[in-house]
This record gives C-alpha cells, structure tokens and sequence, in this order.
C-alpha cells in the first residue's frame, strides 16, 4: 500500500470516527431534553427540589457506567473468588494433616496463623508478582488500576498493592484475632467487665456496617461489572480480561464427569441394599476360608486334629481376641508378637472384660464384642478367630465361678442358731466363777 492510500485510510477512519460520536452526542441531547428533570413541574419546583431527580439520574448513570464489563466476566470474577477460597482451604488440609504428628492440638491453637501465612504466601506468588490471583488467572483475568485513562489500563501500583495486601491479609489475621479475644473474654465463667461489653458491641456494630457496605458493593458490582469487593472498590482496583478480543469459554468437561460420578454413586447406594452385598461378601469370605481350610488338611496331615487352626490362636486366655485385631492389625502373626514384646502380648484396652464363651468351641471373648460379631453375621455364623470353629451363640463364662461343695447331713436337716460372742463369753465367766465358789 503506498503512502497516499494509507493517508486516505486514515482519514476515513477519523472521519468515521467524528461521525460516531457527532451521534453519541446527539442521542445524549434527546436523552436530556426527554429526561424528567427538564421537565417544566420539575423547574418549578423550589431550589432544594428541583435538583434532586438530576442528582439522582447521575447518581444512578455513574452505577451503571458505560465501561462496564460483560455479565460473562462477573462471573468469572465471582469465580475467581471462590476458586481462591478453595484453594485456600486445601492448603490449610494439607498443613493440619501434616501437623498431626506434632500434636493433634497444633491444628486448633495455630488456625490464624497458619491462614496467615498460607494467605501471605498466596498473596505473593500471585497478585504481588503477577497482579492476579489463582482464581483470576485460571479465568483470564488481571487486575488493573481504574484511575488510569485511556484505552489501555495500566497495572496497579506498588502502594496498591501492598495496601491490598496488607488489608486482605493483616487485616483478617487482626479481626479473627480480636473477636477470639472477645468470645474468650465473654464466654468465660467470670462475668465480662463493662468495658469488653462495650467493645463487643462496638464490634458487632462494626461488623454489621462492614456486611451492609459489602452487599451494595455487590450490588452495584452486579450492574456495572466494577468493583468485586469492596476492598477493590476502595483501591480502585478492578479485575479485567487481558485483552479486549478475550471471550470466556468454559468447559463443561469437569463438570460431565462430576455428574457421572455423583449419578453412579448415587444409583451404588440405592442398588446395595436391594443386592445385600455384606450377605455375598460373608458367603465369598467364608468359602475361601473353606477352601483354605482344606488345603491346609490335605497338606498338614500329621499335625494333630485338634489343634487351634484359628488366625489368632497364639493370644494368651486374658487377651481378647476380637480387641487386639482391631487395636493392632498391623501385628497379627505369631512371630511378629513373638518377637516383640518378649512374647507377651495384650494390654488394658485388649484385656477380657464380661467373659462370654462362644458355642460350641468354648473360646472367650468379651461380651459386646461377640454378640456384635454374632449379629452382624445375621444368624449365618461367625469364624472363630482362636480355633477357626463356626460359631453362632453364646452365653456366659462360669471358668472363674467356684462353687462351695456341703456335706450332706445324715438327718436331713441343719440347724444353725447365731450366738454373740460377748454373750457367750459372758455366760462362760459366770459358770466358772460358780464353780470355784462351790
């Protein structure tokens, strides 16, 4: 194209350009002439009065804006949000679960500052050096810096920044701080002194005020597309696609696959009561032990047949059985306790309490253990862990009941009479006394 074409080019597009906003301008004068406050009851109105519907139309045209964004990318902004949440909230699941080893109290005592840091390091890696969150980046969008004109926004300042950080981040640390102070200083046994309820009520107000400048922020967010929060609204910072050919496509791949799962798993749940898969699961369970059984027989003919074939039959008589299984499975051989320990195994928590024996093999376990193991079998029986014997009832152990054994008396009947023993030997003293006397 030669420099002539491309001045002419030009030209077009500014004379274009003029057109359009000769027509922008005129529609505006319609729009204004037509406006109720240019209407002539409205003029004749007093000072105060005539003005408020002209207040009240700007008012409500700076809301609305002409530079809003699309209803498409409130949504993502909104997304944005909850995307950090939740990122925020597994980080915080991984550091508890990895400081249960240090103590299951870590988690509970250092909850804001472990939100602190988590929301300090966060705030770093993404806003600070990339001037967009997680959440903003996995949507295409940035923040920008709304004070700048033109058709390019520029990207916020450090002071921006470093505000945001500081309110978003301290700021949160120091109100989660101050109301656990307060719930501790009110829920005490002591009756909180007058000045903690003068500032708790200062901080309900507080918050209350914060709750409701939130929800019109978000109201105003919902018309133009703005301001997300109100901490944006106050920086002037707000959250943009990176270029203006940007379109929002989202993928409903995620999305299919969670309905397909919550689907099946819902149709598992409704299904496996009908089926009763615990009655299968015992029946394939018990037929392997069977089957072992019998390999075990044809394998082991020598041993004596009345040897303990149960899992569990190395357990001194005191231990029971079902209790050590579900107290310590990781060490369930003979060798393994054998070789711990010294060959002693049990403990308080495994010890036989409530002796009942099982029918017909006769091993003791306790009483809420077997009759559990017995009901949820459902009257199928249950394997014995000593002895490896089908069992199916129980009742009481009597080993430890010594009965007293009487001599049966040649006439039949005993009978007994109580004698006190300061009576009897009162009696006896006289009858001495009487006979020295004599």
């Amino acid at each position: 194209m030669s420099s002539a074409n491309f001045v002419a080019a030009q030209q077009r597009v500014l004379e274009r350009r003029r057109r359009r906003e000769a027509e922008a301008h005129g529609r505006l004068a319609d729009q204004q002439r037509s406006s109720v406050t240019n209407h002539p009851a409205v003029q004749r109105l007093p000072y105060p009065l005539n003005t408020l519907p002209q207040s009240g139309f700007s008012l409500w045209d700076a809301i609305k804006g002409r530079e809003g964004t699309r209803p498409a990318f409130r949504v993502g902004q909104v997304d944005a949000e909850l995307l950090d949440e939740e990122l925020l909230g597994l980080l915080k699941g991984q550091v508890g679960e990895a400081l249960k080893y240090f103590g299951a109290h870590l988690r509970d005592d250092w909850s804001n500052e472990i939100q602190l840091a988590l929301r300090a390091i966060l705030f770093k890696l993404s806003i600070w050096d990339h001037d967009a969150s997680y959440g903003a980046a996995l949507q295409s969008l940035k923040y920008v810096d709304s004070r700048s004109k033109g058709p390019v926004y520029s990207t916020p300042t450090k002071l921006q920044k470093s505000l945001y950080g500081l309110l978003t981040v301290g700021g949160r640390y120091a109100w989660d701080k101050w109301e656990n102070w307060l719930i501790n200083q009110e829920g005490g046994y002591e009756e909180p002194s007058q000045e903690v309820r003068s500032l708790g009520r200062i901080t309900n107000l507080l918050s209350t005020t914060h709750s409701i400048a939130a929800f019109a922020s978000f109201l105003v967010f919902l018309v133009n597309g703005h301001y997300r929060t109100l901490v944006d609204r106050l920086l002037r910072m707000r959250l943009t696609p990176p270029s203006a050919q940007a379109s929002r496509e989202v993928s409903f791949e995620y999305l299919n696959r969670q309905l397909v799962w919550h689907a099946f798993t819902e149709f598992l749940l409704f299904l496996l009561p009908l089926v009763g898969i615990s009655r299968w699961r015992r029946w394939v369970s018990r037929a392997w032990r069977k089957a072992m059984s019998a390999i075990r027989t044809s394998t082991d003919d020598d041993d004596d047949v009345n040897e303990k074939q149960g899992e569990l039959s190395f357990l001194p008589e005191r231990t029971c059985a079902i209790c050590y299984k579900a107290t310590d499975e990781n060490t369930a051989t003979e060798n393994e306790v054998m070789a711990s320990s010294g060959g002693i195994s049990g403990s308080a928590h495994t010890d036989i309490t409530n002796p009942y024996e099982t029918i017909p093999c006769g091993c003791v376990y306790c009483f809420v253990c077997i009759v559990q193991k017995l009901e949820g079998e459902e009257g199928e029986g249950w394997v014995c862990l000593r002895c490896g014997e089908l069992v199916k009832k129980c009742k009481p152990w009597n080993g430890d009941v010594l009965e007293e054994t009487r001599r049966p008396s040649s006439s039949g009947k005993i009978v007994g009479f109580a004698v006190d023993d300061t009576v009897s030997n009162s009696s006896k003293q006289e009858h001495e006394n009487a006979v020295d006397a004599e």
